[in-house]
């Protein structure tokens, strides 16, 4: 095979790669290596000395002094757009009040649909950009933002427009994903039905005729909503040619996720409840196990997600911040490495896969996004680090050298 390395514009070299080409069966390693980008793809990736002829004053040449490349990282879910905090309701539950106590003071879910509709689309990007930024600065050049906290037309719409605009402020690539039936709003209270008639036949239509998700996601829970309103969810998805994803098996085994490989779902998060017949049917379906380690901390959970099984069943597992003001209040992607590993028992292998290729796969960006090979696009992280465990050892130091989003640098 011919090289054209003439169409080259950038060239790392000393550098090692950790290609994340193999999933968690390894970091596919290349020491003393090197990477080539054209046209914002990643054209040559090698051994150095394997690299084709190339004209060294045509090309921008990184020498990475030894460091290590890795994908730019992935945050698979997040809900980043939203209005308020709930700092008040944390100091509360530490003060030994109950959940009832908090809801019956406005607390919950509620304060922040309240806020988050109160909220201009202006104020909402302005609180959400920090976090964003935070995210990016941690090597995150992909993510997914969800809606859920406005739970009518309008203000879902509004929250899925703002990450729309995150995307513009910020060089990263945010797939957005519609959460309409996150919860229910105060005003149908006692009626689940007439608001899932709602969402299945006012919000998606107009949503996907206007293009503003990627994706349809339900919180298919007891304290959420059935298998069988789930269900209607996904079938008006699907006629409107969103694929679907689900919350659940968080807090019970209600069987949302079987009902979700019935759709050919990207993805089932959190999972702590999901059975060995669950996670078969994910197999099955080609669907990703998206891990939450900052809300299992946060809420201090006990029932960890079904590793083992999983691991049996080679599901792949992505790992995300789910950044949200109620339970996962973290915008730390290097935290959750070092919490998947320490709280889940996951390898670092494991972990880092999970926020690259695995993460990827759980958006739907497996042939474009998670890997250093060829022809994806040339999102890459530089470390300053000796070995890819160390992004999953320590945090609070953030080790990021470089950041460079389709061959751009970009930090």
């Amino acid at each position: 095979m011919t090289i054209n390395s003439s169409a080259w514009q950038t060239l790392f070299i000393n550098v090692n790669l950790a290609t994340m080409t193999d999933g968690a069966n390894s970091y596919g390693a290349i020491e003393n290596g090197a990477l080539a980008i054209s046209d914002g793809k990643i054209a040559w990736l090698g051994k150095a000395c394997d690299l084709p002829i190339y004209d060294q004053e045509s090309l921008n040449i990184i020498d990475g002094l030894g460091k290590w490349l890795t994908p730019g990282l992935v945050d698979c879910h997040t809900h980043l757009v939203y209005g308020g905090n709930r700092a008040n309701e944390f100091e509360m539950r530490l003060e030994g009040k109950s959940y009832q106590e908090i809801a019956n003071a406005g607390g919950g879910i509620v304060s922040t649909v309240s806020a988050t509709r109160k909220a201009s689309e202006a104020e909402l990007l302005a609180s959400a950009l920090p976090r964003l930024t935070a995210l990016h600065h941690q090597g995150v050049t992909t993510l997914e933002i969800k809606s859920g906290y406005g739970l009518d037309t309008i203000n879902e719409i509004k929250m899925l427009k703002v990450a729309g605009q995150l995307a513009e402020q910020l060089p990263v690539t945010i797939k957005r994903t519609f959460l309409g039936a996150h919860a229910l709003p105060v005003e149908y209270k006692d009626k689940p039905n007439d608001y899932v008639e709602l969402v299945c036949n006012e919000m998606i239509p107009l949503i996907a005729e206007d293009k503003l998700a990627d994706a349809v996601d339900v919180f298919c829970e007891s304290i959420g909503f059935s298998v069988e309103q789930t269900e209607r969810v996904f079938t008006a998805a699907q006629k409107y040619g969103l694929p679907v994803k689900v919350h659940a098996e968080q807090l019970s085994n209600l069987g949302g996720t079987a009902l979700a490989a019935k759709y050919n779902a990207l993805s089932s998060d959190h999972i702590e409840f999901l059975d060995e017949a669950g996670i078969k049917a994910m197999k099955e379906a080609g669907m990703t196990a998206v891990l939450l380690p900052g809300a299992f901390y946060f809420l201090r959970e006990t029932q960890l997600p079904p590793m083992d099984l999983l691991r049996k069943y080679a599901v792949p597992m992505a790992i995300a911040t789910d950044a949200n003001p109620g339970s996962s209040p973290i915008n730390n992607i290097q935290l959750m490495l070092n919490m998947a590993c320490t709280l889940f028992r996951l390898t670092p292998v494991e972990a880092l896969a999970g926020v690259t290729c695995h993460g990827a796969k759980a958006l739907g960006l497996s042939k474009s996004k998670g890997q250093l090979s060829l022809g994806f696009d040339a999102d890459i992280a530089l470390w300053n680090i000796d070995r890819p465990a160390e992004l999953c050892y320590q945090f609070g130091v953030n080790p990021l050298n470089e950041l460079f989003v389709a061959g751009q640098k970009v930090i």
